[in-house]
This record gives C-alpha cells, sequence and structure tokens, in this order.
C-alpha cells in the first residue's frame, strides 16, 4: 500500500498553509514540543474540519494561574512549558546544563533557576512540575515531584526499563497525583476517530496490526571530547555507568544510545505502539509475548541503540501486531519515501483496513472513517487534558499506569530484538515465563548516589 505522507517533526509552520487556522492551532497544540511530530507540507486525506462544526472538549481547566516548574530545559521541555503557559507561569526552571538554564531563564522571565531538581521541589510555589530531560531521568524526578505534592507532565516513554514503571505506578497511587505521559497522539483527532471506528467494530474483528516507526541512526565510531565547561557531564549520565564524554552521547542523539533509551523502539514506538495497543483493548495489561530480531549490526564505537529491527507481539486473545523500522521516514519523522512505508499504523480486521498516522487516516471504504457532517466536530487537547485534570483530580487521559504498559511494551521489544528470540510475558505479575535471562532486563542496575536513594525513596 502506498500510505499517505505524515506529519514530520521539521515542517510544522509549512504545513499550516494547508489548513484552516483553528485547525492547525489544533495540531501545534497537541504535538507542540515532540520532536517527533511537526507535519509536512501537504493536504490531508481527510479535509481539516471547519471552526463553526467544532465543539471544545472539556481538555480546558478554568484556571490559568497553575505554577509551573520545568525540569530539562532542552528544546523539549522548553516547547513543553512555553504550551503550558496557556494554563499557567512557569515559575522555575532546572537544568544541569548552564547554557539550556540560562536560555530558559530569558524564555520565561523571572523563573528561579535550578541545576539540582531536588530543590526545586522544595518550592512551595510549585504546584505542577513539567519533566522533559532525557528517558534515564524520567523516572526519578516523577518520583520526586509526586513525593513533593505536585502533579507531573513527563515526557515519553516514561521509563527507562520496566521495573521504573513498576514503582511509578506504585508512587502515584501512595501520594494520589496526576501523572499524564507526553503521548499525546492520544489526544488527536485522527488517532481517537481510527480507535473509536475500531471499537465500534466498523472493520469487524480486529485481526492484526502493522505498525511502522523511523529507523534510529547508524554512525559511528565516535571519539572522545572534552566536556563543555557549562556541562555537569557526571550528573547527566546520573543511574547510568560513567563513560568518557562524546558529544554524540549528549544532547538530541541521546536515544540512539541504549544506555539512556532503547532508540526509535521506545521514542516513535511509544507514541505508535501506544496507539496499536489502545486499539486492541489491552492497555492496561499488553502482549504476551514478543520476538524481534536486529536486521542490521551496528558500528562498533558508534551508537548501540539497534536501528533497524522487526518485532512480532501476540496478545491474550491471539491478536497479533507487527513493529518494523522504516527507512522511508527519517528519525525525526520526515519522509525519505513517500511512496514506500513511512511511519504510520494499519489495522487489519475482517470487514476492512483503517491506516492513520500524523496528520492522515485512510480506511478500506471511506464510510469507515467519514464523519457525519450534521455532527459538531470535538477540539483534543492533551496538555489542557492534563490541566484539567490537574484541577478536577480525575484521571488524565494517559495517566501512568497506560504509560507504563505502553513503555512495557516498547522494553519488551527492545529486549527480544537484543536477545535475538521470542520472550514470554504474563502481563498480570509483570515478569517474563520461564526465561531468568530475559528476567534480568526488567530493571537495570542504577549507580550510586543516582538510584532511589537519591530521592529519599
Amino acid at each position: 500500500m502506498d500510505t499517505p505522507s505524515p506529519l514530520s517533526r521539521r515542517g510544522l509552520l509549512r504545513y499550516t498553509a494547508a489548513a484552516s487556522a483553528l485547525s492547525a492551532l489544533n495540531a501545534a497544540r497537541a504535538f507542540a514540543a515532540d520532536p517527533a511530530a511537526k507535519p509536512e507540507p501537504g493536504k490531508p486525506a481527510d479535509p481539516a474540519p471547519k471552526p463553526a462544526d467544532e465543539k471544545p472538549t472539556t481538555d480546558k481547566p478554568t484556571r490559568s494561574d497553575f505554577r509551573i516548574g520545568l525540569v530539562g530545559c532542552g528544546g523539549q521541555g522548553t516547547g513543553d512549558a512555553k504550551d503550558a503557559q496557556r494554563f499557567g507561569k512557569v515559575v522555575a526552571v532546572c537544568d544541569v546544563d548552564e547554557s539550556h538554564l540560562a536560555k530558559a531563564q530569558k524564555t520565561f522571565a523571572g523563573a528561579k533557576p535550578f541545576k539540582d531538581f531536588r530543590k526545586l521541589m522544595e518550592e512551595k510555589d510549585v504546584e505542577v512540575v513539567i519533566c522533559g530531560t532525557v528517558d534515564h531521568w524520567h523516572t526519578l524526578v516523577s518520583m520526586a515531584a509526586m513525593r513533593a505534592g505536585k502533579d507531573v507532565y513527563c515526557e515519553k516513554p516514561l521509563t527507562l526499563c520496566i521495573d521504573e514503571g513498576k514503582r511509578l505506578v506504585k508512587t502515584q497511587k501512595e501520594t494520589g497525583r496526576v501523572l499524564q505521559t507526553g503521548t499525546q497522539q492520544r489526544s488527536d483527532v485522527y488517532f481517537q476517530r481510527a480507535v473509536e471506528r475500531i471499537h465500534a467494530g466498523r472493520i469487524g474483528k480486529l485481526k492484526h496490526i502493522d505498525v511502522w516507526v523511523p529507523a534510529g541512526k547508524r554512525e559511528g565510531p565516535f571519539k572522545p571530547a572534552p566536556v563543555p565547561p557549562e556541562f555537569d557531564w557526571d550528573l547527566w549520565q546520573g543511574q547510568i555507568a560513567p563513560v568518557e564524554y562524546v558529544k554524540e552521547r549528549g544532547h538530541v542523539n541521546f536515544r540512539y544510545w541504549w544506555d539512556y533509551s532503547g532508540g526509535t523502539i521506545t521514542d516513535w514506538g511509544a507514541h505508535h505502539n501506544d496507539i496499536a495497543l489502545w486499539a486492541t483493548g489491552f492497555d492496561r495489561s499488553g502482549p504476551v509475548s514478543a520476538e524481534g530480531k536486529a536486521l542490521v549490526e551496528m558500528i562498533p564505537g558508534g551508537f548501540t541503540a539497534n536501528s533497524e529491527y522487526e518485532i512480532h507481539f501476540t496478545y491474550p486473545n491471539g491478536l497479533t501486531h507487527t513493529c518494523y523500522s522504516t527507512k522511508d521516514s527519517t528519525p525525526f519523522g520526515g519522509t525519505v519515501n513517500a511512496k514506500g512505508k513511512v511511519h504510520g499504523i494499519k489495522f487489519h480486521g475482517t470487514d476492512g483496513w483503517i491506516w492513520v498516522t500524523r496528520g492522515n487516516i485512510d480506511a478500506s471504504d471511506k464510510d469507515i472513517i467519514r464523519q457525519d457532517p450534521k455532527a459538531p466536530r470535538q477540539i483534543f487537547d492533551h496538555r489542557g487534558n492534563f490541566f484539567r485534570s490537574v484541577e478536577t483530580r480525575q484521571p488524565p487521559r494517559c495517566d501512568v499506569e497506560i504509560g507504563h504498559r505502553s513503555a512495557t511494551m516498547c522494553h519488551l521489544g527492545v529486549a527480544a530484538v537484543r536477545l535475538g528470540r521470542k520472550l514470554n510475558w504474563d502481563p498480570s505479575k509483570e515478569e517474563y515465563v520461564g526465561d531468568a535471562e530475559a528476567q534480568k532486563t526488567v530493571a537495570r542496575e542504577m549507580r550510586k548516589p543516582y538510584d532511589y536513594s537519591y530521592i529519599g525513596a
């Protein structure tokens, strides 16, 4: 199938000319800070709704004076916090890179600066924490925030390993705080429509799901370099065993190293596989097996997270789900070959199929996805949904359990690819079945002092 060209990360401004002003604003809010988010030129396959046809959802708080703290002031975190200012003011910022911190102080005038996020958590003026750090700091920052009585918007993937997710779920239950996972596709009208139609049986019984995510980077070898004087490299590494500074290990490219992330399996996979999991109805449990293989060898001395792979998941009801890496999309979501297998999701049912990606939805029969022209269109707002939940104390759209289970599926995929075989998983016990080698991947050894004792847990 020649799939429509999806939204890339870099083309948001160009896309606005292809949709109505309100539709473009909604897309910008949904994907504002996610580097896997921004659309390429081209008109969506399904026409953007007209403003008169739209109505707001409850994804908006009545308050607009929330006091926000930002931990992780790179591009992702800063973008999240800029968008969050629709609902309040950023009063505190934290980063281990002084250059990032200085930029954040200019962006968020009057915000109090911190290098140690634990000190930010002591600020009584901070109600809400946005965690925009690198993946391997997500859990400790989020746990510390909830333990300090603050609600959390945490970027995806929620965790570095499965055990971290179990601890986050436990902490949320103990504290009663709100945690929204930054998998904003759950608040996008096309993904919402696709899953709603599947749950309504519009393609019959769901039999199989194909997911394509961008292939990762395969580069190297890299040479060590002097640590920039403004960058606390030891603190940035945190729980991970220390290594010499390599520029390509740090900002932006960190996710292509297994030490700090899982490559595009846990990056884009945390989005597209999350939608697949949602459609199955098992988004609070998960698959029962994962079988994977790497398709290329990584370059010695270079990036270590597998860049090209294939993973097969099976669910308790026999439903199957395959995740493929594709080089027809760039690691940032841009299109390399619009006629190829660009990133997105195809749902196969007994009576038809639905294809969905950012900015596009298609189906075997257009009636499956066509909107009733008399029905009002809804606007979904992922960040607004979070602040609404903070205000009402109701669960957000992508709560900690959902974020944990989606991340778990990605971690299962990473383990299957790294081990190169089928792994059986018990989602109720959250452990591998009869596989001691695989079970070792559930938790990672944490370097002291950056283990759970670092936040007093």
